[in-house]
């Protein structure tokens, strides 16, 4: 009669529930995103920041919406979850409405989805013959901007090198050749060669060496 082995069988090792534990990161210099905050926090800091807009004490504006300085202090530092009737008088006796109270909670995180084919062709002052743009997607928030295009230069272009506008952008080539200026530089692109530079220095494509030519340019800027 055959012994059973009195040492239980080890657990087998599972390599996804392992790789579900890593934490990954990407290869970008960016700081980490922040914690988003409660939406008691995100409220407190809204009252305070309209409170001191209007230069008025907290103990100012506890006796203007009939709450306690105490209490008050509480909801600024998000300790507190306040009634809709207490954010109602205080955002009364801010003079704001109700819903501004909600807003920094509510911020929204962009995401923009173009489809092949279906990005929007721009006409704008001193487009060029031959030089079209496709604008890839858009964000609406935050306080850069940052414009995708799709950028085709046909075989009725021609050379332009006198584009400037605030802020970076980058080129990076599809298709086609093209000598592009850059502040008094130029640079034969390729496909697969990328250019970043300042765009507050005149640039454009200088020599049009095999068309058509497409590339991808990004631009990317403060809004006012």
């Amino acid at each position: 009669m055959a012994r059973k082995s009195a040492t239980a069988a080890a657990p087998a090792f599972d390599e996804a529930a392992a790789a579900q534990d890593e934490v990954y990161v990407t290869g970008s210099g960016a700081p980490a995103a922040a914690d988003r905050r409660t939406l008691e926090q995100a409220i407190g800091l809204q009252i305070r920041h309209h409170r001191k807009l209007m230069g008025l004490t907290v103990a100012e504006l506890a006796g203007a919406a009939t709450v306690s300085t105490g209490m008050l202090s509480k909801i600024e530092n998000g300790q507190i979850s306040p009634s809709l009737s207490t954010l109602q008088t205080l955002a009364s006796a801010l003079n704001m409405p109700i819903s501004l109270l909600f807003s920094e909670f509510e911020e929204r995180r962009d995401c923009s989805y173009v489809p092949a084919g279906q990005g929007v062709v721009i006409q704008r002052r001193g487009t060029k013959v031959g030089h079209n743009y496709e604008l890839l997607g858009h964000m609406l928030g935050g306080a850069i901007a940052c414009e995708p295009y799709l950028i085709t230069l046909t075989e009725d272009a021609a050379p332009y090198t006198a584009f400037q506008h605030e802020g970076t952008e980058l080129i990076y080539m599809l298709s086609g050749e093209v000598i592009y200026a850059h502040a008094g530089n130029s640079y034969h692109l390729k496909p697969g060669d990328t250019l970043l530079f300042d765009s507050g220095a005149p640039h454009g494509p200088e020599k049009l060496v095999v068309k058509p030519m497409t590339y991808l340019s990004i631009i990317m800027y403060e809004k006012d």
